[in-house]
């Protein structure tokens, strides 16, 4: 089996940029070097085969040693939740009244995994409204599109994979529509199992109302992504016995490409490492499947 390297080198100027700003502001400089000095000897440590999100996770280990926790996204979750559920109804419309429901969903899907607090260090409300505002002009792969529509049929296990807050209130309207497209199919999705970065988790699945109309579970992990060996048995289970899987966001892309699956990747381009990896202008939406990674 050929060995995957899922480090970009791109990735390590960007993971320790961002750690500047993540230490409390009340320390001294010494202790400050300290925590730098140690995330370096993560990243010098660090096989190739890691991919970034997991780097995070050790680097998120040492700001709890040092520091005590990191930082508190409660806020922010619940923020970009509620603000993603004022646009649901109108969202939802939108889709009802369209001649291919499933695209549009799907167009949707990619707008929201503009939040996202990992990628980039803010979120920029008004440029959100934008994409919500143009979501037929978010690019979709045809081809693609036209796979991922047969597998969906034909599916009699599907699992979706999500990311972040807020943005779990389009995959819960793309979920109803893959309901509604095959609704004899077992659909599980899966959120992160523990609280990292502004990534949802079950109690932000209630909040959004997700878990009232499908079976969420949490993955066991604590990783930006989705390390399938480092996710609890009953996860792995449901990612294994599943005919189809819909992988949302640029963490679960890291994690997982190349894992041999039926993955569909549904993402925004946010930084300049995928932007140049694709070929593409910043912020373009993703759909492709793992075979064709």
């Amino acid at each position: 089996m050929e060995r995957i390297v899922r480090l970009n080198p791109e990735c390590i100027p960007c993971l320790l940029g961002n750690q500047l700003e993540r230490y409390p502001k009340d320390i001294d400089n010494s202790k400050k070097i300290a925590y730098m000095q140690a995330i370096l000897r993560v990243i010098a440590d660090a096989s190739d085969s890691m991919s970034a999100p997991m780097i995070m996770r050790e680097i998120t280990k040492i700001q709890r040693q040092m520091f005590g926790n990191e930082m508190d996204y409660s806020e922010i979750k619940r923020h970009f939740n509620q603000l993603m559920l004022e646009n649901e109804m109108d969202v939802q419309k939108e889709i009802d009244a369209s001649e291919d429901e499933l695209k549009l969903a799907i167009q949707f899907a990619i707008i929201g995994n503009f939040i996202d607090f990992g990628a980039m260090k803010s979120v920029n409300e008004q440029k959100l409204e934008e994409f919500l505002h143009s979501a037929r002009e978010i690019s979709v792969n045809e081809e693609e599109y036209i796979s991922l529509r047969k597998d969906i049929l034909d599916a009699k296990k599907i699992t979706y994979l999500t990311d972040n807050c807020g943005e779990i209130v389009m995959d819960k309207l793309l979920i109803r529509v893959i309901q509604k497209m095959n609704p004899d199919a077992n659909l599980t999705v899966l959120v992160r199992g523990e609280q990292v970065l502004n990534d949802a988790t079950l109690e932000d699945a209630v909040q959004v109302g997700l878990t009232e109309m499908a079976d969420v579970r949490g993955n066991g992990s604590d990783i930006a992504g989705t390390c399938i060996e480092e996710l609890s048995e009953e996860a792995r289970k449901i990612i294994y016995d599943s005919d189809v899987i819909l992988a949302k966001g640029q963490g679960n892309f890291e994690t997982m490409q190349m894992c041999g699956l039926n993955v569909y990747y549904i993402f925004m381009c946010k930084c300049e490492m995928f932007a140049r990896k694709f070929q593409v202008p910043r912020f373009t939406g993703m759909l492709l499947s793992d075979k064709n990674c």
